[in-house]
Order: structure tokens, then sequence, then C-alpha cells
């Protein structure tokens, strides 16, 4: 067969796969569509509740620029979400290279690091607020008993503390997936790579800063690029360990969002933070994308 029957055949091919996958994908995209479309509409109106909608043009979008709560949301957003998705991503590589190693039951190891991903953000929000708790909670009574501190902190309600303590929570939530992810990039790659290099007389740090982080390069990407997006939307954990507080301290943009809209009414301009934040989640999914489609390139998915 010549090449272009082959693409002919390709091409039927897809169209009957395309067939068999609609009957799946038009409710989804109905049911994801539809609330996206209504959400960009309303933030180009003034709708509050319990009023009739209003087309308001980019009024919204004017305020925004002027609004130092949104700013300062934004601000916290970008420090959670850079911070929470670096140490989940370096800390994600050093437990998936200790799985990778070769001991015993690391099976029991991978199912019992599974359990905090798991829980769900509502649950570790009410853990951790349990660990934090100044009087009866863990952190502090460990960190008396070793000496590090004298009296017991207000984890969630301190100005100095209440960042690093959110910040802590939201790793441990979604380390486990990471790890993971990163645990089944390295599975993949060929063991006689390592056995050759072993041969040629090169040590753990040569193999791997030539065999491993090259090959995991895409799974690392990947990670990256959707770590960003689940943390850029946070909204459970951090609801339940501080509601945005002390003072607006841990207010993400999912908080003012929600604050916007049911606190104080503002359906249209809260409509309008989330557009904006789905203009930074489609940059982050292009990159995604590219990666994806770099890598099936690459593997010869795509001629």
């Amino acid at each position: 067969m010549n090449n272009s029957g082959r693409k002919k055949q390709s091409r039927a091919a897809d169209a009957e796969q395309l067939k068999l996958l609609l009957p799946v994908l038009i409710p989804v995209l109905i049911l994801s569509i539809v609330p996206l479309l209504r959400g960009i509409y309303l933030g180009f109106t003034d709708y509050q509740l319990g009023s009739e909608i209003q087309f308001n043009g980019i009024d919204n979008y004017l305020y925004m620029l002027k609004d130092q709560y949104f700013w300062r949301s934004f601000k916290v957003g970008f420090i959670w979400t850079i911070t929470v998705t670096g140490a989940q991503l370096v800390l994600g590589l050093l437990l998936a290279l200790l799985l990778n190693t070769r001991v015993r039951f690391s099976g029991v190891y991978s199912l019992l690091i599974l359990i905090p991903w798991a829980m769900p953000p509502v649950i570790r929000g009410v853990v951790w607020k349990q660990m934090f708790d100044p009087d009866t909670g863990a952190v502090n009574v460990l960190l008396t008993g070793l000496g590090i501190i004298h009296t017991p902190i207000n984890w969630l309600t301190s100005y100095e503390f209440a960042i690093p303590a959110v910040i802590v929570a939201g790793i441990w939530g979604e380390l486990p997936k990471t790890a993971v992810f990163l645990f089944a990039g390295l599975q993949t790659i060929p063991k006689t790579l390592y056995e050759s290099a072993e041969l040629d007389g090169a040590g753990s740090w040569m193999r791997f800063r030539h065999i491993t982080l090259p090959l995991l390069k895409p799974v690392l990407a990947i990670v990256l690029s959707l770590n960003f997006i689940w943390n850029f939307n946070s909204f459970g954990l951090v609801w339940v360990l501080t509601q945005g507080g002390p003072g607006g301290l841990t207010r993400l943009p999912m908080l003012a969002a929600y604050e916007e809209a049911f606190r104080y009414g503002f359906v249209g301009y809260a409509a309008a933070i989330g557009n904006v934040m789905v203009v930074f989640i489609i940059v982050a999914l292009f990159f995604y994308l590219r990666i994806q489609f770099r890598e099936q390139v690459d593997t010869g998915g795509i001629a």
C-alpha cells in the first residue's frame, strides 16, 4: 500500500474512533462549555445577587485595575502557586527516586504515600487545622518537645506564620500525586543505560544528570504545568484553614472571587476575576499542550 492509501486508511480509522467517542464527548463539552460561556458573559455585566443582569462592557475590568484587594490576592496567589509547585516538584522527585531504588515493599510505600492525595482538600484542611491548633496541635507539641520553640504559636492567625503554614499543608496534599507521576516516568527509562554508564565509571550524580534528568524532562514539564494549574485554582484547603485571613494575607484569587460573589453579592465582578484566572490558565495549558505535541512528534506519534 502506498503512502496515499495509508493516509486514507488512517483518516478513516480516526473518523470511526471519533464517532464512537461522540456520545461521551457531546455531554462533556456541553457541561464544560456552557458554564464557561455563562461565566465569561457575567464578567461583562453588573449582576448582583437578587438584581437583574445589566451589560456594563469592560467596567468590571477597569475597576479591577484599581482594586488593591484584587492585586493583593493575585500576588498571594502567585507566591502560593510558585512556592507550592516548586516544592512539590523537588520533593516529589526525591520521593520518586527513593521509590525507584531496589527496596523491599516499594509497592506498599507507594500506597502509603498516596493516602494524603486520596483525601478531599476540605478534609486535608480539617486535618491540618487540628495539627496547627495552638493548644493541642501536633505541630506545636512536636516543636516544643524538640526545644525548637518555647511558647505555642498561633500558626493560622499569625501574620508571620499563616502563609508558611498554608504552604506546608498545600505541599503535603498534592506531593503524593507528583511523586507517583515522576515514579511512573522513571520506570520508562531503560535500566541498560544505567548499567552501561556504571561500567564506564559514571557515579550516581553523573547518571542522574546525564540520563535521569534529560529523559525525565518531558514528564517533569507536564507535571509542572498541571500542578501550576491545580495550585493556582486552590480553594477548599485554604478556605478551611484560614478563610483568607489574617487580614487577607492568605486570600488566593479563588477565595477573592468566592467572597465577591457570595459574601458581598457582586457576581458580575466575581465572574470577571474568574475570567482573568482563565486567561492565566489558558497560557499554562498552552505550554502543557505544546509539550505534549513535542513529545508525540519525538515518539513518532505525529507524522
